[in-house]
C-alpha cells in the first residue's frame, strides 16, 4: 500500500491551497481516509477525515468551515481543499487510510500513512 501526498507549498495567509492524497495497492474503496497534521514541535493533530462510503465527514474544529475533505474512489485520490489559511496551519500534512474506516479522528485507527507533504503560510 502507497500514499503519495502532495500539493504543499508556501501560500500567504487567507489565501487557498489544495492537497492531494493518490493511493495505490489497496481496494481504495473499502478505506476510510484522513488527514493530520504535525507543526513543528507539536504533537500530529487531526484535521479531516472521510468514510470508506464516502459520506460522513468529519472535521477538527480549527479546520471548520475552512477546509472540505472528498475522494474520488474512480480515480484513487483524496484531496484537501485549503481556505481562508492562517500561519497556524503551517505543519507537514499526511494522508492516511483505515480499512473500512469511518471518520476517525484518532492516528492510531489508521494502518497506512503517506509521507507528508509541507505546508507553509506567511503572514
Amino acid at each position: 500500500v502507497q500514499l503519495q501526498a502532495s500539493g504543499g507549498g508556501l501560500v500567504q495567509a487567507g489565501g487557498p491551497l489544495r492537497l492531494l492524497c493518490a493511493a495505490s495497492g489497496l481496494t481504495f474503496s473499502r478505506y476510510g481516509l484522513g488527514w493530520f497534521r504535525q507543526a513543528p514541535g507539536k504533537e500530529r493533530e487531526f484535521v479531516a477525515a472521510i468514510g470508506w462510503s464516502g459520506g460522513p465527514t468529519n472535521y477538527a474544529t480549527s479546520v471548520k468551515g475552512r477546509f472540505t475533505i472528498s475522494r474520488d474512489n474512480a480515480k484513487n485520490t483524496m484531496s484537501l481543499q485549503m481556505s481562508s489559511l492562517k500561519p497556524d496551519d503551517t505543519a507537514v500534512y499526511y494522508c492516511a487510510a483505515a480499512y473500512f474506516g469511518g471518520v476517525n479522528p484518532t492516528s492510531s485507527g489508521y494502518g497506512y500513512w503517506g509521507q507528508g507533504t509541507e505546508v507553509t503560510v506567511s503572514s
